[in-house]
């Protein structure tokens, strides 16, 4: 009767399912593994409780990926248990979790450099890339080890599933056959979808997401130990994290009392100095001895010794952080004052519209405007998204025109392309707004052969990149304080995002977005340390304000130079989470509640202080949803100027 009714192929399908949960397990124990710095579990039983929260997101990813074989193998045919059939059920399995289980493993790695699981954001980024293969082949072989975990354990997922096979067998009587197996589909279907939605049939109640990862857990990065990659790419697959936002305590006059969107300042004369950025890749401010003097990091060591010289002479902000976790994100904060958080703006429906930022004022005022990048001509979505700003003049690994600086992997070398840069202002006619984003101190870690003796490994393998970078910023200063357009122009530094931390202080999750911001006048007043909270979106205000333009304008962020009429705050996000940080307390906020007040010093977001509430964190709180709802509706409603 048993082998009549299909319990067998049931059988062996559960047992086919579950091993799909017993390897996701392990890829959990793993990610952990590799990331323990940054996920710290206090104990073995907090894990196993992670873990089991995780379970309901495994369900979803599994079954999502599954959802094609599980339906194949319970239609009521009669050829689903001969040979030809299960050895196609075979391939379709594997081709179809392997691809979905290596993304797990990517995440061993890649988590360090974004501190979130990979959504489907990440593929915007890659497909602006020309060298997908050379990146893919080196990932393999310079992270050798996590390949070959995959690949063994690939393997014994195969030699596992091949130990239980379908028993071949015809039905006798086809009416008791049909009959099990339409009730057994509908049945199985049905667990299915309740799977997918998280384990809920109601309809009043929206499948999990990647926000309820934090909903039971009491350090917020360990919401990553709850996710695993695949859940994170399918929920993302369609889905718009760009939606208006009406909160009930929040109105136009709350916005603008607490956010101030439109700015306007009378602090400077007008001048028309140029404005030069340099967007450093990956580089943290961990990195800069003269930002981390009340660090307190015992035997802290810094890589970047030209770095500490020209903060000196600048203005420095020792408490500065970035607004998002990727190049673009860095690229839309700083220069048109645009966070990103759960999904980057530029890769939303809504960046092509008219946007102000300081390359429109600027150009507005005369100036030339030009972006610099060393990598292929439309690396990271650059190109396209310098256009829609309005940038006149791209200039790119085309524009260098000698590969014999090429890396083999990014771009050209930053040494030679900044002097490259620094020929290219040489002609330009006064005043001049450019922007080098450079390449050199990213994965996979590379400096040019003539350099391997000078600049060293360190703690972690960026180091002597960071040091590389540094040395090529010397260089680009000596040969720049040469020409008569440098004394009249301000330079800014600063990091599009952070990368691997050594000390532990940067492994904190608030730090994990910590940023240099140096701003460099020659012969200025503006010189000094600053020790109050700072972020990207601040840089363009800042900048209008220093030139003395006095039109208002459309920012988020207040100028670093203004003590009188905004207080210094921080949001940015884990792409989960909001965090917010203000006077005493930081807050973190899902979108729709509070998860948790924390003391401005508790960068780890170790001891809640929820329980505790008072008027500073319920002002606070007001003015993170404040905050979301003008960003929400500004996006969406095309009001971004």
């Amino acid at each position: 009767m048993q082998n009549h009714l299909r319990l067998n192929e049931y059988k062996v399908l559960f047992y086919r399912l579950l091993l799909a949960y017993v390897f996701y397990f392990i890829a959990r124990i793993l990610f952990y593994l590799y990331n323990a710095d940054l996920l710290r579990v206090d104990s073995v039983s907090d894990f196993v409780s992670l873990c089991y929260y995780g379970l309901a997101f495994d369900t979803t990813a599994i079954l999502y990926v599954n959802l094609l074989f599980i339906l194949l193998s319970i239609l009521p045919f009669f050829k689903n248990t001969n040979s030809g059939y299960q050895k196609f059920l075979f391939y379709l399995y594997f081709a179809t979790n392997l691809l979905a289980y290596v993304t797990n493993f990517i995440d061993f790695i890649y988590y360090k450099y974004t501190f979130a699981r990979t959504t489907i954001v990440a593929l915007e980024v890659v497909k602006h890339e020309t060298n997908k293969k050379v990146l893919f082949f080196s990932f393999m072989v310079d992270y050798w080890h996590v390949t070959a975990l995959f690949i063994l354990f690939s393997a014994l997922w195969i030699y596992l599933y091949k130990k239980v096979e379908v028993q071949f067998s015809l039905p006798t009587k086809k009416i008791h056959y049909f009959g099990f197996s339409t009730v057994g589909f509908l049945v199985i279907m049905l667990v299915t979808i309740g799977g997918i939605r998280g384990g809920d049939f109601k309809k009043s109640t929206r499948p999990i997401n990647l926000l309820d990862a934090s909903r039971h857990v009491k350090n917020i990065v360990h919401s990553d130990i709850v996710l695993n990659t695949p859940f994170a790419i399918f929920r993302t697959l369609f889905t718009n994290g760009f939606q208006k936002t009406n909160y009930s305590e929040v109105n136009e006059q709350v916005i603008l009392d607490k956010i101030q969107p439109v700015k306007q300042y009378h602090n400077n004369p007008k001048t028309k100095p140029n404005v030069v950025f340099f967007i450093l890749e990956s580089y943290g401010r961990e990195y800069i001895g003269a930002l981390n003097k009340k660090s307190g990091i015992p035997n802290y060591k810094s890589h970047a010794p030209f770095l500490d010289s020209l903060s000196q002479h600048s203005m420095i902000f020792t408490n500065a952080y970035a607004n998002g976790r990727q190049s673009i994100h860095g690229m839309s904060s700083v220069l048109a004052g645009i966070p990103s958080f759960k999904d980057a703006f530029t890769s939303s429906p809504y960046p092509k519209q008219k946007i102000e930022s300081l390359v429109s004022v600027l150009k507005s005022e005369g100036y030339d405007t030009s972006f610099f990048h060393g990598a292929s001509n439309g690396s990271m979505g650059f190109l396209g998204f310098g256009n829609i700003l309005g940038i006149q003049n791209y200039y790119g690994r085309t524009e260098f025109n000698d590969d014999s600086q090429f890396d083999g992997f990014w771009g050209i070398w930053d040494e030679p392309f900044l002097q490259f840069m620094k020929s290219t202002l040489d002609k330009k006619k006064n005043p001049f707004f450019a922007t080098v984003f450079t390449v050199s101190s990213h994965e996979p870690y590379i400096i040019p052969d003539k350099y391997k003796n000078r600049f060293h490994e360190g703690g972690v393998p960026i180091h002597k990149c960071a040091e590389y970078t540094d040395f090529a910023l010397k260089r680009f200063f000596t040969e720049a304080k040469k020409q008569p357009w440098f004394s009249n122009t301000i330079f800014v530094l600063v990091a599009d995002h952070c990368n691997q931390t050594y000390y532990d202080e940067y492994q904190k999750p608030i730090n994990r977005y910590a940023v240099p911001i140096i701003i460099y006048k020659p012969n200025s007043k503006y010189v000094g340390v600053d020790d109050d909270l700072a972020q990207q979106i601040d840089i363009y205000p800042t900048i209008l304000d220093m030139i003395g333009y006095s039109k208002p304008f459309r920012s988020w962020g207040r100028s670093l130079f203004d003590k009188k009429s905004s207080e210094p705050f921080v949001i940015n996000s884990t792409g989960n989470v909001f965090q917010f940080m203000r006077g005493n307390y930081i807050c973190t906020f899902d979108g729709k509640k509070v998860l948790g007040f924390y003391d401005k010093n508790d960068k780890a977001l170790k001891n809640n202080l929820i329980k505790n509430r008072n008027p500073e964190m319920d002002d606070l709180e007001l003015r993170c949803k404040a905050f979301i709802q003008d960003y929400m509706n500004r996006v969406v409603d095309k009001k971004m100027f």
